[in-house]
């Protein structure tokens, strides 16, 4: 069983470098007498001694280190404290041992300091047993520190590190479209079976009404404002026009076929009932426009490209489907085309039949306007411009719809390639032309940088966008014509 002479802590208050003085036959060997004298302060004091403690200038250097220290890179700051206060050894010299609990940091410290080795948890069952010692007995090994300021220090930490390492941003948190638009399916589901069920009930009074008024939100504000059919006259007839759209003759019409209506007669009681569930219905619909504004603007905060190149309601469905915006950014274009056509898919292939062509982006009006034979076509096209889309909105710092605007003049120029065979401008120049918009000033620096984060997703293989010609060789990366 190898031994350790130095054992390196990274707490969250500074870089402990502790000497081993005494290592017990039974240390690493999970024995009980290890785990008694780790857990008891008086029998672990005896194995280790403090060297040295450097504790961090502030939470700013502390975030720092944790971050190098998780990716394996030795700091500046503890590369000073290692020369400082580990011996010096050359030559043949028996080199020191130095037990880290991190590996990657153990393999960049040895890599800097040729003369020292280093043991990890995984090479050595001491390093873990006296590592676990000391973060038990932090407090009072450690010197100048009150009970808990290193759990203090750790919580605080761990909340700075997880908030850098996942970029959370209230205004460009996906989860509430996800939310939003199950929240929109589901309210039209209900929504439209009342819809229904009041349009049949209310219809044994006054059936003519659904004959001249066809929209189910506006027929059931006119059963809350006419009631009984034998209450309407001619005095209503502007609270009734005002309900149809301002137009009279529809007013009037309504009014007309209210005095010779043949439906059946309605008591006060079997009305209060229908009134009720009417008004409930209206509620639920004015409840579903609210939460469509609702994702209209968070998705104009979050995707606004996506927004604009396919609509609302599609760019949503995607985003849920893909369960976040990174998700969707990470799929190819072939995968976006068929994204929610899954069934369909793995029928296919299954009984080897032919693949689907769209999955959610069949709703898109991009795909109606397309002829049958081209509807394949341009699918495919636009799931292409929907993953780049998708990609600059993940990688923007700021919301832009240029790009979107740009993207979706292209789809629209491609189906009237199909449709008449005039040629469409090519990916590379519109590109360049929103770049060339930037460089005027009416796109943020932000956004640019995000299409140079873009433009490295993809491949490229220099990001910078200093340079017209550098430019070029950029967006022509960003996907065919």
């Amino acid at each position: 069983m190898s031994h350790i002479d130095y054992a390196l802590y990274e707490s969250p208050v500074g870089y402990a470098l502790f000497k081993v003085v005494h290592q017990q036959d039974a240390v690493g060997l999970k024995l009980k007498e290890t785990q008694a004298a780790v857990n008891d302060l008086a029998k672990f004091g005896k194995m280790v001694k403090l060297a040295n403690f450097s504790p961090f200038r502030g939470h700013v250097e502390a975030l720092e280190n944790i971050n190098l220290v998780t990716e394996g890179i030795v700091s500046d700051y503890l590369k000073s404290v290692l020369e400082l206060n580990l011996p010096q050894t050359s030559g043949k010299k028996t080199k020191v041992v130095l037990g880290v609990s991190e590996k990657n940091l153990a393999g960049a410290i040895k890599g800097l300091f040729p003369g020292l080795e280093c043991e990890t948890a995984d090479t050595s069952d001491i390093v873990g047993d006296v590592i676990r010692g000391i973060r038990l007995h932090a407090d009072k090994l450690l010197g100048g520190l009150k009970y808990g300021d290193v759990e203090k220090a750790g919580l605080g930490m761990g909340h700075a590190y997880s908030r850098a390492k996942v970029k959370f941003s209230v205004t460009r948190n996906d989860n509430h479209i996800i939310q939003a638009s199950a929240t929109i399916d589901f309210q039209d589901k209900g929504v439209n079976q009342f819809f229904m069920r009041v349009r049949e009930w209310y219809g044994w009074h006054f059936p003519e009404l659904v004959k001249i008024v066809s929209d189910n939100y506006t027929y059931c504000k006119l059963v809350l404002a006419i009631g009984d059919k034998k209450s309407l006259n001619d005095d209503k007839l502007h609270d009734i026009a005002a309900l149809v759209g301002e137009d009279g003759e529809k007013a009037q019409a309504i009014i007309d076929a209210a005095k010779v209506s043949m439906g059946l007669d309605i008591s006060a009681a079997d009305l209060e009932i229908v009134h009720g569930f009417a008004e409930a219905v209206v509620k639920q619909a004015d409840n579903r426009k609210s939460t469509s504004a609702y994702l209209e603007k968070k998705m104009s905060d979050i995707a606004p490209n996506l927004q604009t190149l396919i609509g609302t309601p599609v760019a949503a469905r995607l985003i849920s489907h893909a369960g976040s915006l990174t998700n969707l950014s990470k799929y190819p274009a072939s995968t976006l085309q068929i994204l929610g056509a899954e069934k369909a898919l793995f029928r296919a292939l299954k009984t080897k039949s032919n693949t689907p062509k769209y999955g959610l982006i069949y709703h898109s009006s991009f795909i109606g306007k397309a002829g049958p034979k081209n509807k394949g076509r341009i699918s495919r096209y636009l799931a292409n411009k929907c993953s780049m889309a998708s990609r600059i909105d993940n990688f923007s710092e700021e919301p832009s719809t240029r790009f979107g605007e740009a993207l979706k003049q292209q789809v629209e120029d491609r189906l009237e390639f199909y449709a008449t065979g005039k040629k469409p401008a090519k990916n590379t120049d519109v590109m360049k032309g929103v770049m060339d918009l930037l460089d005027d000033g009416l796109i943020t620096m932000s956004d640019y940088e995000g299409l140079g984060n873009f433009a490295m997703s993809l491949g490229c293989c220099r990001a910078g966008l200093d340079g017209g010609a550098q430019r070029a060789s950029q967006t022509a990366n960003f996907g065919a014509a």
